[in-house]
């Protein structure tokens, strides 16, 4: 069968190609791919040819955020019916490292993540018509479930792990810095978590006003209203939880501003060295600490959109055909207008 993909080949040269898709393994599902959405690091590998030191060293299919219907089953597959639709699991640990018997599979030593140049040779993605998935990455949902809405199980997943770091959120003030997806995802997450109070800051309105539907209780615009903000600085600061998801060393400052003495501050974005301003989080003893991808959690988000438990449709803003990509990836980077923007992939 012929299948399109989307692949990249460096820096600003993303090309849409038809090949054959391989034939599926004994315990392989062939899904037709239904929506893909384009994350933060597709766009670092499009537009800025890596993210850091990972560099786009050879061709490379991209996407992992993905969901689609199931054609054919390998011979030894079992719980799956061709028809199926089911939301993909990018990440395949190997199950014998250190870490993977630790339960913390989410830095497993061999780790196979769809569309990943960490490797070599990189792990191709999602962004195809068709694509071969192990049955243990494959999670079924309902016929009512809209693909698009289970193609952001993933990046809900990252948010579900990055609220379980921050421990107990049931009756706490909580700040999320930036509203792009992983901020508004993390939103609605807190929201689930029993969280009391969720601000979310960003520069963009448009942003802000996706984190307000999907769970925030105030927005602060930085670019205009940064002194709404500032009012969190009383006796030491206001909030118990800051989910930093921007990545900005301003964002970082004002979040170690605003938290209060011995309240915890996630770091979720990723983008390179940040500066960190140490003296004021040593004297008021706040704890910092990253969070990094999911693992269980995937299970979780999966059966929360399916359910309609977190409804996630005030974060797709675009949906681009897989023959206009380019343009999704413009309009992607571009959050004056965008929060998730997805690939269809219908035929």
């Amino acid at each position: 069968m012929q299948t399109r993909v989307c692949r990249l080949y460096g820096q600003d040269d993303l090309r849409i190609e038809t090949e054959n898709a391989p034939a599926s393994a004994h315990d392989e599902v062939l899904i037709r791919v239904g929506a893909g959405g384009v994350c933060g690091s597709d766009m670092h590998y499009y537009f800025e040819g890596g993210i850091g030191q990972i560099r786009v060293r050879e061709p490379i299919i991209l996407g992992h955020e993905a969901a689609g219907t199931i054609v054919a089953l390998g011979s030894d597959v079992t719980g799956f019916a061709i028809g199926q639709k089911v939301a993909i699991n990018p990440s395949h640990p190997c199950g014998t490292c250190c870490y993977c018997k630790k339960n913390l599979q989410q830095h497993c030593l061999n780790m196979k993540f769809f569309g990943s140049a960490m490797p070599m040779p990189h792990i191709q993605g999602a962004f195809r018509d068709l694509v071969n998935v192990r049955q243990d990455q494959c999670f079924a949902i309902s016929n009512q479930t809209d693909i698009g809405h289970a193609a952001c199980a993933e990046p809900l997943a990252v948010c579900l792990h990055a609220v379980a770091r921050a421990g107990d959120l049931s009756g706490k003030k909580v700040l999320i810095t930036g509203a792009g997806p992983i901020g508004s995802l993390c939103a609605a997450a807190a929201k689930r978590a029993g969280a009391s109070e969720i601000v979310v800051t960003d520069l963009q309105d448009f942003a802000l006003n996706v984190a307000q539907q999907m769970g925030a209780t105030r927005t602060i615009n930085i670019a205009n209203a940064a002194d709404d903000l500032k009012a969190y600085e009383q006796d030491k600061g206001q909030f118990d939880v800051c989910l930093e998801c921007s990545a900005a060393p301003a964002a970082l400052r004002s979040a170690i501003s605003v938290l209060r003495p011995q309240g915890i501050l996630v770091q979720v974005g990723v983008a390179g060295e940040i500066p960190v301003p140490f003296n004021p989080l040593v004297a008021k003893e706040i704890t910092i600490t990253g969070t990094f991808r999911f693992h269980a959690e995937f299970a979780d988000a999966v059966r929360l959109i399916d359910s309609g438990d977190i409804n996630v449709t005030p974060i797709i803003t675009q949906t681009y055909p897989i023959e206009t990509a380019q343009e999704a990836f413009e309009v992607a980077r571009d959050r004056s207008k965008s929060v998730k923007v997805q690939l269809s992939f219908a035929n």
